[in-house]
């Protein structure tokens, strides 16, 4: 017997269980979130915001974004890491980072409506929360997962209320699971994984001091401190990460995993501040600190009937790349209008599956990518000659060698700068952020053949209409002047169909589709004289169909199906590419 009933329960309020609910209730889905705390993050975790993640938000609604912009430090506070021998001392190199070098701020402009940002998980995290409240969202804080059991028709999962230790059944038609990085929901289910967890080890210190003289002139998100021999343990390097520019601080420092975590309290915290800033007299404010394990670890399948897992409970990897937030609020981007379009009558269940056909390869591919960023330093720590021998003295001698006027010194400041700039694939790795492909039988391809990348897939985004891949970005502009991007015109949890003049027969065949399928399509003609013009021409190189021809997309903005012409039967086409689409 069920104390409470929903359609959807969300088991943890982070970025991807708050998403989650947020596009569910958006989407005019009954769903309930729980959290085992009795409020949301209390430390700036996650924190680099790329443009997808944006997308997702804008998708949500401009206040939505404009939100996000509004506590976010914006893309040109996110600047070059810097690499020093502190905040005071010497600086090694930088790297201009995050999209703010102009060739790359160019291709960031081109790929998107959005911006990249620094928005701390403090901050997104209440706001993806509040915005799910505010349009439906029952939340229960002080809640625990403890179990569930799924049968043919729904799921039964019993609850701890954590004020008054009393258990309870909450039955709903589907579970998901974003409990992070121990989910228990995703040990119940018994989830395949590969990798491992527990590869490395780091510490957290969070700090507020005024740093801005030593910064300022020189914002960045992350300043890297090279300390051969500091006693604070490792080869000598940590980061000192920007929370708030420029007097909320986190410094990261990696210790032995093979050995205990460090026995850390408040003038242990202090030291290893003052020695990475390199202020002995600094006036430091020591906020908390923590340890943790880097994990190289993902799995090969996020769902089971009617449970799904999403997040760090599916992919557990360091923070390289500022992935992991983003990837889970696109996880539930993917996951949220194959629910709403199931739990509507509009689709068969087995369009379910493809959210694991799709996500899988993705969580993947980012937990590969930020684990080797993390082997990447090792070109730099080479060039520095802090590879060579143990001795704190001997490795500070080959570092101060970069200074010297001799070939072998030139030599060096020449790796130096070469692995330094290798980096780009962490901190400028635009690709990775933006390339992503779907394939499955949500996405109908008809036998066209996936484009190559005409650049390096890591470094680049490649735009294309490819089925499976995100529609590209281009301005288009209305009679009033007022600019729209192709995406503002896609999402927004609806199917949606581009043609050109040549192809009204469409819009047509749409509105019949729609209506026959209990969906709706939202049809758009762009050209001369229509609400939507392509000024630029843009569009019309983007498209990659003929004017007659049509780009349909899915309601989380990817491609299902284009045609480069006018079809026969363009009703008969649609039918059969959406009831493909939706496993009617």
């Amino acid at each position: 017997m069920a104390d409470i009933a929903t359609d959807v329960l969300i088991i943890g309020t982070g970025p991807a269980g708050s998403s989650t609910a947020a596009l569910l209730s958006t989407y005019g889905i009954e769903n309930m979130v729980i959290n085992r705390y009795r409020w949301l993050a209390n430390t700036p975790r996650a924190h680099i915001t790329n443009q997808r993640t944006m997308e997702v938000l804008r998708d949500l609604g401009r206040e939505v974004e404009d939100e996000a912009y509004m506590f976010a430090a914006d893309q040109e506070l996110m600047g070059e890491n810097v690499f020093c021998e502190s905040l005071v001392g010497e600086e090694i190199g930088r790297l201009k980072s995050w999209g703010t070098h102009p060739l790359s701020k160019a291709e960031h402009l081109l790929s998107s409506p959005t911006f990249m940002n620094d928005l701390p998980q403090t901050f997104m995290e209440p706001l993806l929360f509040k915005t799910a409240c505010q349009r439906g969202t029952q939340a229960r804080m002080s809640t625990e997962y403890l179990s569930h059991i799924q049968d043919a028709e729904g799921v039964t999962t019993t609850c701890l209320d954590r004020l008054t230790g009393k258990e309870f059944n909450i039955r709903s038609k589907y579970l998901v699971g974003a409990d992070g990085g121990n989910s228990l929901v995703a040990e119940h289910l018994d989830l395949p994984f590969e990798g491992q967890m527990g590869v490395g080890g780091s510490m957290n210190i969070l700090f507020k001091a005024d740093l801005s003289k030593y910064v300022a002139h020189r914002p960045s998100v992350l300043y890297w401190v090279v300390q051969p021999g500091a006693d604070v343990g490792g080869i000598g390097m940590g980061v000192v990460r920007m929370v708030r520019p420029w007097n909320e601080w986190l410094i990261v420092w990696g210790y032995d995993i093979s050995q205990p975590a460090p026995d850390v309290d408040n003038a242990f915290a202090e030291k290893v501040v003052r020695e990475l800033v390199g202020d002995r007299d600094l006036d430091v404010d020591i906020t908390s600190w923590s340890t943790w394990t880097v994990n190289n670890y993902y799995a090969t399948r996020l769902q089971k009937d009617r449970v799904f897992c999403m997040g760090d409970a599916i992919h557990r990897h360091p923070p390289s790349n500022g992935l992991g937030s983003n990837t889970s609020i696109q996880d539930a981007f993917n996951l949220a209008w194959k629910l709403a379009a199931v739990l509507k009558g509009q689709a068969g269940e087995a369009l379910l599956d493809t959210y694991s056909t799709e996500r899988a390869p993705v969580a993947k591919q980012i937990v590969t990518r930020a684990n080797q960023s993390i082997g990447e330093f090792g070109p730099i720590f080479d060039a520095l000659g802090l590879t060579e021998n143990n001795d704190p003295e001997v490795m500070q001698a080959n570092l101060e060698a970069r200074c010297d006027s001799t070939a072998a010194a030139e030599a060096q400041r020449a790796a130096i700068r070469e692995a330094i700039a290798f980096k780009k694939y962490e901190f400028d790795a635009h690709g990775v952020e933006m390339n992503q492909r779907y394939t499955s039988s949500a996405a109908v391809t008809d036998g066209q053949v996936e484009p190559d990348f005409a650049l390096d897939a890591d470094l680049h985004y490649q735009p294309t209409t490819w089925p499976g891949a995100r529609i590209p970005h281009v301005w288009l502009f209305d009679g009033d002047g007022a600019k729209h991007s192709t995406l503002d015109l896609a999402g927004g949890g609806a199917f949606t169909l581009l043609t050109g003049l040549g192809g009204k027969a469409w819009t047509e065949a749409a509105a019949k589709v729609a209506d026959a399928l209990g969906i709706t399509i939202n049809a758009h003609v762009i050209g001369p004289r229509q609400e939507h013009v392509d000024h630029t021409g843009d569009w019309a190189r983007a498209r990659e169909v003929s004017d007659s021809g049509c780009v349909l997309t899915r309601p989380d903005q990817h491609v299902c199906w284009r045609h480069d012409a006018m079809a026969e039967y363009p009703e008969a086409e649609l039918t059969r590419v959406l009831t493909a689409v939706l496993a009617k």
